[in-house]
């Protein structure tokens, strides 16, 4: 049986990470019996070795220009080099190449770059690293931009977000080409509790990407994250910073990108999606703990957020945290 070919791309520049999440995951794949197994192969550009962001070498095992065995799935990694490395016409040029015969094509982090720049993603929605994502839609307008998700399939192009997203992004391969059980062995063999889908936000609303100095807005964020089931309306919180509905609308916007009723929705159905994973209490239980009015109302934010109502999510995760021998994972302390 001929093994599945991955060719992975670096360049100077990229990020250790991105390539060892999706090189390691495959190896542990091919360690508990994926067949056909996986054979991955960095390919740089000249062949040449890489200095890594982080200072560390890595040395190439194919030339990217000389390529021209079929490849089963092309990943392009990000990296701190990502625009340097999508400026260079003979990197661009020859993904773009391999990118038309081979079955499925990603990027890794601001890898997406390099796919932006072949065209690869024109048309597609994809995302990449938060902290990048503004400067790459500006940079490509063609390509519908979300930073939000850990990882977007769009057709046979997949792009993720930042850095160990990588390692999601890549069990989901390994899911689609092998199943469900080996795809939950590797999880387990690479002691990820968790396989999450890639709808999931990169970032915690408790762990916002928006950090602030306010103490207005700190204040705030504070007591909604320890008062969900309490009154969250807009002037409801006015009154607790003792400042107008409408200044307290700009505080939020210009320091958190987003409304207070934004704000608190996002953080209720978080703190929802941690309820059902966690515990055994009815949808209706958990809608009411974290603030929600009915069940409706947390089933209509769900699918704002998650793309699915609340039991398939629950249902969901109970699958993706089961054990190949069938058991299920027990939560971390």
């Amino acid at each position: 049986m001929r093994a599945r070919l991955v060719l992975v791309v670096g360049y100077d520049g990229a990020e250790l990470l991105d390539i060892a999440c999706v090189t390691s995951s495959l190896a542990m794949a091919n360690l508990i019996g994926a067949q056909p197994a996986y054979r991955v192969i960095l390919a740089t550009p000249g062949g040449r070795a890489i200095r890594c962001d982080s200072g560390l070498s890595l040395a190439a095992q194919a030339t990217l220009e000389r390529h021209t065995e079929p490849v089963d799935t092309l990943i392009v990694s990000g990296g701190l080099g990502h625009l340097a490395a999508a400026a260079g016409p003979v990197l661009v040029g020859h993904v773009r190449r391999i990118a038309r015969t081979a079955r499925r094509v990603a990027s890794v982090c601001t890898g997406a770059t390099v796919l932006a720049e072949a065209g690869l993603l024109d048309g597609r929605r994809a995302t990449t690293h938060w902290r990048f994502a503004e400067e790459f839609a500006r940079s490509y307008p063609a390509v519908e931009v979300d930073p939000e998700p850990i990882y977007i399939r769009s057709g046979d192009v997949a792009t993720s977000g930042g850095v160990t997203s990588a390692l999601d992004l890549t069990l989901s391969f390994i899911e689609e080409d092998h199943g469900m059980t080996l795809a939950r062995g590797v999880a387990l063999g690479t002691v990820t509790y968790l396989q999450r889908s890639g709808e999931q936000a990169q970032q915690s609303m408790f762990l916002s990407r928006c950090s602030t100095d306010d103490l207005v807005v700190r204040r705030v964020r504070n007591h909604v994250a320890g008062h969900l089931a309490d009154d969250l309306s807009a002037p409801a919180l006015a009154a607790l910073a003792g400042v107008s509905e409408r200044h307290l609308s700009r505080l939020f916007g210009a320091h958190l990108g987003r409304t207070p009723a934004q704000f608190v929705r996002r953080a209720r159905t978080e703190a929802a999606a941690h309820l059902l994973t966690s515990t055994d209490l009815p949808v209706a239980a958990v809608a009411r703990r974290c603030g929600f009015h009915t069940g409706e109302s947390l089933r209509q934010a769900f699918l704002l957020e998650y793309g699915m109502p609340p039991s398939r999510y629950r249902n969901v995760s109970a699958q993706e945290n089961r054990n190949p021998d069938g058991s299920v994972s027990s939560s971390p302390a």
